[in-house]
């Protein structure tokens, strides 16, 4: 059975996976849910600075590599966009993204998106190198669903980003180089993206808009945001993904 590379978001880790990976586990995957470049527990909060969105597919592609058979990458949200960058290197199994980054050249469709891109890219230019996390920002437009009690973990373990990833992921016209381009074409895989009715990070149009760029299916979670991990109706999700995962693999082999 092929094993499926889970690709976290900005500002945390691979732990993002801890719930939503568990299913896949049950289901008979080994599931690799690797800390993006920066993003460890150990790594020094300076660790990111100057790393693109490339150097993260890059590693995910590496690791891709290493591995006995072709694995399943799925990716959410800012790993979403690495996911589809590494789609393009090495030929997955499958894809899943969940809120997906759109690539370079696909823009926000929302106020909402459009004013957080804005304000991710003043804070960039502020933090000297990299984006310290906001509490307070995560809590209101990520994590609304959850309790404070479910929160609090995610929260406490949130971690600095790539003000340079940012910029890129997020104000993609300001990237004349098209750091964050998947290239000419569908990519060479069949993907599923998976878009939250409630989402304002990225929203249902942002989805639909990647979807076709890419050549993938696309489904809408009505009551979903953008913390689809964890918060309450998860299940359906990983239920959705693991069903296009069973149908694109059967029909690979």
């Amino acid at each position: 059975m092929n094993p499926i590379v889970m690709v976290h978001g900005a500002f945390v880790g691979g732990w993002s996976f801890e719930t939503f990976r568990e299913p896949f586990e049950a289901a008979g995957h080994t599931v690799l849910t690797p800390d993006l470049r920066g993003h460890g527990a150990g790594d020094a909060p300076d660790a990111v600075i100057g790393v693109s969105v490339r150097d993260y597919a890059n590693d995910i592609a590496s690791l891709c590599r290493s591995l006995d058979e072709r694995p399943i990458l799925l990716g959410h949200s800012l790993g979403g966009l690495v996911a589809q960058l590494a789609a393009r290197q090495v030929k997955p199994a499958a894809l899943v993204l969940l809120a997906p980054t759109p690539p370079w050249g696909l823009a926000g469709w929302s106020v909402k998106e459009a004013v957080t891109a804005f304000g991710a890219q003043m804070v960039s230019l502020l933090s000297n190198g990299r984006v310290d996390p906001s509490r307070e920002i995560m809590r209101r437009m990520t994590l609304g669903r959850l309790t404070d009690t479910q929160a609090e973990p995610i929260l406490a373990q949130m971690r600095p980003e790539s003000a340079r990833a940012v910029r890129e992921a997020l104000n993609w016209w300001l990237d004349p180089f098209m750091g964050t381009g998947i290239g000419a074409g569908p990519l060479p895989t069949r993907s599923l993206v998976i878009s939250g009715g409630a989402d304002h990070i990225h929203p249902v149009n942002s989805g639909r808009l990647v979807a076709d760029r890419i050549g993938g299916e696309f489904l809408v979670a009505p009551d979903m945001t953008h913390w689809m991990l964890s918060e309450p109706g998860w299940e359906g999700l990983a239920e959705a993904a693991l069903d296009f995962i069973g149908d694109e693999t059967r029909a690979a082999a």
